[in-house]
């Protein structure tokens, strides 16, 4: 993960990943605000942390593995992937999830030995959890189902946790499909995209600004104040690469632990504004960023929610 756009943001995304079964591998790949109620046991040694006590040996009340959990039985459908997968319960639903929407669901894992790492059945709760927040093999696999629906995958390895993962190799999960919550439409390609317009304002650091719709407020944020705010940011060829609209919650942070280009135009806006910022490399991430993070001059549009304490 780059340096955080926001910070609170980031850490969101860091606990999002700890408590969403089963977590992404690096465990910061995106941004998520949604809580699967495990993270208290995470930080005591449980939730998804469970997935990588491994060497323990199995509780009475583990459930138990299908007969079928080493390989996919001949009848079971399988993706160019290699993400092997049964339906076990037809579905009342005819909707798809995508991968940017929310599921809640009930699963459990095992591995190809027979052994339960994981299980939401278990614990007696269901977990809800951004779809293209966990392992590839969930992406992809809870797309194919319905509401109501519940399915057997086989998930090879490179669609897990790796060979060296928490939980090495094959794995094989029951997965009830219960509800798909449809993530909000995130806003459209700005269409000065590619550079500053003629009437955009410019302060002397390079920044670029132009007010999209005026706030009800009259104060302005300090670089020690923590801000609410929603945003959406784009390549200068039009790719968003990041937005809060999608996780369909704002994002708080404390405007001097941002990139340099937010913590100043930040400082520009009053409460309820909507302002596109056009910022230099320089301020963003630079030309040559480390891996992942967006690199030249990024374009943001952000309201500014709240000032927090003001």
């Amino acid at each position: 993960m780059w340096k955080a756009l926001v910070v609170s943001a980031a850490l969101a995304l860091a606990s999002s990943a700890s408590c969403t079964p089963p977590e992404a591998q690096d465990g910061a790949k995106k941004k998520s605000g949604e809580d699967c109620g495990d993270c208290k046991d995470d930080k005591k040694g449980g939730g998804t942390t469970k997935m990588a006590q491994n060497d323990k040996p199995p509780a009475a009340d583990d459930i138990p593995a299908p007969p079928d959990v080493a390989a996919p039985p001949a009848d079971a459908e399988k993706t160019a992937s290699g993400l092997a997968s049964k339906v076990l319960q037809k579905g009342s639903g005819d909707t798809h999830p995508e991968a940017t929407d929310t599921v809640e669901v009930h699963y459990t894992g095992w591995t190809k030995e027979g052994k339960m790492f994981d299980s939401s059945v278990k614990r007696g709760r269901t977990a809800k959890f951004p779809l293209n927040r966990v392992i590839k093999g969930w992406t992809e696999g809870l797309q194919l189902m319905v509401e109501g629906e519940k399915r057997r995958f086989w998930i090879p390895s490179e669609l897990a946790y790796g060979d060296n993962g928490r939980v090495p190799g094959q794995l094989t999960f029951d997965v009830e499909l219960i509800k798909i919550v449809v993530a909000p439409k995130p806003p459209p390609t700005p269409p000065d995209v590619a550079a500053a317009p003629k009437d955009a304002k410019k302060t002397a650091s390079g920044l670029a600004y132009k007010s999209i719709s005026k706030g009800t407020g009259t104060v302005h944020p300090a670089a020690t104040d923590t801000v609410e705010v929603h945003y959406a940011g784009w390549t200068t060829d039009g790719k968003m690469f990041d937005n809060s609209y999608e996780r369909g919650q704002t994002t708080k942070f404390p405007l001097n632990g941002v990139i340099k280009g937010w913590t100043e135009g930040v400082q520009l806006m009053t409460v309820g504004e909507k302002m596109r910022f056009w910022i230099p490399a320089n301020l963003a991430y630079g030309d040559n960023p480390r891996p992942g993070a967006p690199k030249g001059m990024l374009v943001f549009d952000i309201e500014l929610k709240s000032i927090v304490g003001k």
